[in-house]
């Protein structure tokens, strides 16, 4: 979906962006309810530790040395979308399959220039999904490598539990046309409360397919679920859709020696808004939100491992700071080494529920590239963090005035688009 320069942008939201501010992010928590602006939020990080569980980590350092100045704005696209969750481009297309929470999913064809030619209904699932009061939903759409293959998760209408499905579908010349008939279930995980669901889904570039679920919900872990790898709750999942157990046979505790799941590839998250590969490196970059105090950002390079059996922290930490509130369940991993968060912003600095984005590696933005762009729920507009050699990390301001962002979307030649619950589907240029 390669654009030239002659965007003709439908509403101009905003922005001008200097790469040179220092020291935390502004924070906020995410909230139980997806709508309503409120969220929780917590840091995951790159490095691993040997501090125990009553130990707190290192903070990451923030260097505060300016970077390259860039000025970008963010324009909204021509169409009518109610509450869109979450979005994908279909592989060697001009299109994005658009998730909406309350069941529904909708092809947007661009053209060259990045205007909407048309919108197409995909599938819908809203007899199956449930929960709209609260943080439940339809909440991520991923397609394979080839565009074969449609995945969704959602929260099952009945019980509220966790599901993750595959469907057929064919795409060519014509729109996306899913076959209703090759449903499959491959994960169905029971959610003891409305809140934390995760849901996130994206294939990695080892051609695995990367999930999460939140903690389960409620506050605090009350189950102890983050360090207790005999749950799916509060883990990052890694599934290989053609195995027929879905096991991918390098997975961390394929054998399940003491009970560990062996769909688990990495413990102790409670929330992860948004997790994602950076197409040139295959780092995983984890946004999850935080309980009161501290959101996080993680990044589990491929070079180590790309997280492999990697615990980030909670319920035994917030962000770099011992959870006061930790009650570890029996089976819980409750020693290190930990993996810290590279950075953490404080709600006392505004903002409630991170959003993970993506490293920009697009062509349009020059001066963003390797940048990992992301956002807060309650915060309106995007930031950028930029990690040198050593591992630094510099913060910065983007500006704009999109409010409510819930997820990041890259098209096949890695150019962004942002999508806000309220507002819709935006693209990212240069001012």
């Amino acid at each position: 979906m390669k654009t030239t320069p002659m965007w003709r942008p439908v509403v101009t939201l905003v922005g001008v962006a200097v790469l040179a501010m220092t020291g935390a992010a502004c924070s906020s928590d995410n909230s139980d309810s997806v709508g309503s602006g409120s969220a929780e939020n917590s840091p995951a990080g790159n490095g691993a530790t040997g501090s125990d569980a009553s130990g707190s980590r290192a903070t990451a350092t923030i260097a505060g040395a300016p970077a390259e100045e860039v000025s970008v704005s963010l324009v909204r696209l021509d169409v009518d979308l109610d509450e869109p969750i979450a979005a994908v481009a279909v592989p060697g297309g001009d299109s994005l399959l658009v998730a909406e929470r309350a069941g529904t999913v909708v092809e947007v064809m661009l053209d060259t220039d990045g205007d909407v030619t048309g919108v197409e209904p995909v599938i819908d699932i809203s007899d199956r999904v449930g929960g709209l009061d609260g943080e439940r939903g339809l909440l991520g759409i991923a397609l394979d490598p080839d565009g074969s293959q449609l995945f969704l998760t959602y929260t099952r209408s009945d019980d509220g539990a966790d599901q993750l499905v595959s469907y057929a579908l064919r795409s060519g010349d014509g729109p996306v046309v899913v076959d209703e008939s090759t449903r499959r279930t491959l994960l169905d995980v029971p959610d003891p409360f409305a809140n934390h669901n995760g849901g996130n889904i994206a294939f990695g570039p080892d051609g695995m397919l990367y999930t999460s679920f939140g903690d389960g919900g409620s506050g605090g872990d009350p189950e102890g679920n983050g360090q207790d790898r005999t749950t799916l709750l509060g883990k990052i999942l890694r599934i290989d859709p053609s195995a027929p157990d879905g096991i991918p046979a390098d997975n961390p505790f394929v054998d399940g020696t003491d009970g560990e799941r062996p769909e688990i590839w990495a413990t102790g998250v409670r929330n992860p808004w948004r997790f994602s590969f950076d197409r040139t490196t295959g780092d995983l970059w984890v946004a999850d939100v935080g309980q009161d105090r501290i959101e996080e950002v993680s990044v589990l390079a491929a070079s180590e491992g790309g997280g492999r059996g990697a615990n980030l922290g909670w319920d035994l930490f917030e962000g770099n700071d011992t959870f006061d509130d930790a009650d570890p369940a029996p089976g819980a991993a409750s020693s290190g080494p930990f993996t810290e968060p590279v950075f953490t912003y404080t709600h006392d600095e505004g903002g409630c529920s991170i959003t993970g984005g993506v490293v920009y590696r697009g062509e349009d933005i020059p001066a963003l590239s390797g940048s990992y762009l992301f956002s807060d729920f309650c915060q309106p507009g995007l930031r950028a963090l930029r990690m040198d050699e050593d591992g630094a990390v510099t913060e910065s301001s983007l500006g704009g005035d999109v409010p409510s962002v819930v997820s990041f979307a890259e098209d096949p030649d890695g150019e962004v688009y942002v999508v806000s619950l309220d507002e819709g589907l935006f693209r990212l240029i240069v001012a």
